[in-house]
């Protein structure tokens, strides 16, 4: 005979709710830290903004560092400006802002249809791919040693 410990507890379901994400990432930070011997002060946020002459923004790179990981979240550069070596220019000065941090690692994930083969060059290597992207795109997964 089975027993619901969870009577009277209801499921609602909405739209983007702040409150919730910022509970599921303390409890998830909290299983991560102590499953892998890190602590809050090995995680960080990094950001790398390329500004025009005008104060335009040229492009930027959101990431973030855990326990010597460096993980790429989003890479964007104007259109008027993506053949100047901007994608590239933000790349290398997070990589070595993550070096700096004690990082020795990173990934990545890319689209097929963004910039896969941007990642490669600057020498991530592919470790697997997420199939059933709309459009019928994969999301690529990239890793690469920071030594």
């Amino acid at each position: 005979m089975s027993h619901d410990h969870h009577a009277g507890t209801a499921l609602s379901v909405g739209h983007e709710d702040h409150d919730l994400a910022e509970r599921l990432s303390k409890g998830l930070d909290a299983y991560n830290f102590a499953a892998t011997g890190t602590s809050l002060a090995d995680q960080g946020a990094l950001s790398v903004r390329a500004v025009d002459g005008a104060g335009g923004l040229v492009g930027g790179l959101t990431a973030w560092t855990w326990g010597g990981l460096l993980g790429v979240e989003m890479l964007w550069v104007r259109e008027d400006s993506r053949r100047g070596g901007w994608g590239g220019r933000l790349l290398e000065a997070a990589e070595e802002e993550a070096r700096r941090r004690g990082c020795d690692r990173a990934c990545v994930s890319s689209f097929t249809f963004q910039a896969p083969d941007f990642y490669r060059r600057h020498g991530y290597v592919e470790t697997g791919r997420t199939p059933g992207i709309p459009g019928g795109a994969e999301d690529v997964h990239l890793f690469k040693r920071l030594v």
